[in-house]
C-alpha cells in the first residue's frame, strides 16, 4: 500500500515537458492558473507562495522554462497551434516585445500599471516588474584588490596583461541558447567603444560561452572560472553559496533588464492573471523581489554607480531591431568568431 501510494503521488506530481526546465503547484483553489516563466522556481517561490495563500480560490502552476523554449511556445499558442499560458514571464524581453506586436497579447491598464515608468510598460499590454543589473562577478579567491576591473577598459587591459590566468577562465552566456544572452550581447553591440574589443579579447583567451546563471555562478564559486560578464546580478544574491564570489556594477554602463509580464491573448484565466500582476507590482511583493535580488534600486550612495552610467533596457519597439534577421545573422557571426565550437563549455 506505502509503494502504492508514493507511484500515485508521483503521477500526481507536476512534469516538466521537454522544453520546460521545472515546474511546482502552488495552491489547491478551483481556478487554474498557468504561468510560464524563465525565472527560477526557487528565486519566486516565496512571492508565489504569498501569492497563493492571499488567492485561496486559484490553483497557480508555474512552469521554468529556457528562454528560446518559452518564446516558440509563446508563438505557437499566438498561432493557435499550442495551448496557451494564462500569464508569460521573460528575462528575454526582445522576444515579448516581438509577441505583443505581433498581437499575441491581452491589454490591460490600471493605477499601479499606468505608474509605472515608460521604460517598463508598453502599449499596456508588456509589464516589467523588476529592476536587475547585468554584472561582472569573480571568484574572491583568484582576484582582489586593485585587480578587480570595474569597467569595460579596466576588463580589457586584464585580459590582455594576464592571458594565461585567464585563458578558459572567464564565461558569459552562450547568445545561441539564451535569449537574455542575446539580449546582452544585442545592448553591448549599440555601444561602440568597446564591444569589438571584447569580443576579440574573450576570443584570445579561449573564453567559455555557457548555460545558465546558476552554473556560471556556481562556477565562478568554485574557481573552475575566474571570471564572468553580464551575469543577472540577481541570480547572484539569490545563489546558496556566494562566499567567493564577488560583484561589480561595471562603471562606464550597467545594463539594467526588467523582467517582462503578458498575458497571452488566448488565456483561460485573463482575470487570475491580472490579480497576479497586481501582486507582483504592489510594495509588498516588490519588498519580497527586492529581498531575492530581483528589484535593485541602483541608489547612487548605494551602488557607486551614476545616474549616466545605467542603461536600462526599454520595453519598447526598439528592441525589434534585435530581432531583425540581418542584424541577428551579423551579431551571431561575430560571437562565433569569438567562441568556437572548440573552446565552448558542452
Amino acid at each position: 500500500m506505502i509503494r502504492l501510494l508514493f507511484l500515485l503521488l508521483l503521477a500526481l506530481a507536476p512534469r516538466p515537458s521537454p522544453a520546460q526546465e521545472a515546474a511546482a503547484r502552488f495552491g489547491t483553489g478551483d481556478t487554474r492558473l498557468l504561468v510560464r516563466s524563465t525565472t527560477d522556481i526557487a528565486i519566486l517561490r516565496p512571492v508565489m507562495e504569498r501569492f497563493a495563500a492571499s488567492n485561496p480560490d486559484l490553483a497557480l502552476h508555474y512552469e521554468q522554462w529556457g528562454s528560446n523554449a518559452l518564446f516558440a511556445q509563446s508563438r505557437a499558442a499566438c498561432r493557435g497551434e499550442a495551448a496557451p499560458a494564462d500569464a508569460v514571464l521573460s528575462s528575454a524581453v526582445q522576444q515579448m516585445v516581438w509577441l505583443v506586436n505581433a498581437a499575441c497579447a491581452a491589454p490591460y491598464r490600471s493605477p499601479a500599471t499606468a505608474a509605472l515608468p515608460e521604460a517598463r510598460r508598453w502599449r499596456d499590454e508588456l509589464w516589467g516588474i523588476t529592476t536587475e543589473p547585468a554584472v561582472i562577478v569573480y571568484n574572491k579567491a583568484a582576484i582582489a584588490g586593485d585587480e578587480v576591473p570595474r569597467d569595460r577598459f579596466a576588463l580589457l587591459d586584464m585580459m590582455r596583461s594576464r592571458p594565461d590566468l585567464l585563458r578558459g577562465r572567464i564565461a558569459t552566456y552562450d547568445i545561441a541558447d539564451s535569449g537574455l544572452g542575446f539580449l546582452f550581447a544585442h545592448a553591448d553591440s549599440l555601444e561602440a567603444t568597446t564591444f569589438g574589443s571584447l569580443l576579440e579579447g574573450f576570443a584570445r583567451i579561449d573564453a567559455v560561452a555557457t548555460c545558465c546563471s546558476a552554473e556560471i555562478i556556481r562556477g565562478v564559486a568554485e574557481g573552475r572560472y575566474l571570471m564572468a560578464y553580464n551575469v543577472l546580478g540577481s541570480y547572484v544574491l539569490a545563489a546558496a553559496d556566494t562566499a567567493e564570489v564577488g560583484m561589480v556594477l561595471p562603471e562606464d554602463y550597467t545594463l539594467v533588464l526588467s523582467r517582462g509580464y503578458m498575458i497571452p491573448k488566448e488565456a483561460a484565466a485573463p482575470a487570475a492573471a491580472t490579480r497576479l500582476l497586481e501582486f507582483l507590482l504592489s510594495p509588498e511583493a516588490q519588498e519580497m523581489m527586492a529581498r531575492a535580488g530581483l528589484v535593485t534600486t541602483l541608489d547612487a550612495a548605494e551602488s557607486g554607480l551614476t545616474p549616466s552610467a545605467r542603461r536600462f533596457i526599454a520595453l519598447s519597439p526598439a528592441l525589434l531591431v534585435a530581432r531583425d534577421a540581418s542584424r541577428r545573422a551579423a551579431l551571431f557571426q561575430l560571437w562565433d568568431d569569438s567562441f568556437r565550437p572548440e573552446t565552448a563549455a558542452p
